[in-house]
């Protein structure tokens, strides 16, 4: 079961911009909110969303 699981990529960095992204993880809103309701694939999905978000974000 333990292979199944898929840490959040939260930084405690809640902050979201204009897009509605937050500035610490990348995750949307959406994302943010049903995080604990996706399965392992969704969410390694998502980490890929965050992690090409996280590419192409404006210097804070």
């Amino acid at each position: 079961m333990t292979e199944d699981l898929v840490a959040s990529p939260c930084t405690s960095i809640c902050t979201l911009n204009e897009d509605d992204v937050c500035e610490g993880c990348f995750r949307t809103s959406v994302e943010i909110r049903g995080w604990s309701y996706l399965g392992r694939e969704q969410k390694m999905n998502v980490l890929l969303l965050c992690n090409e978000r996280g590419r192409t974000a404006k210097p804070v």
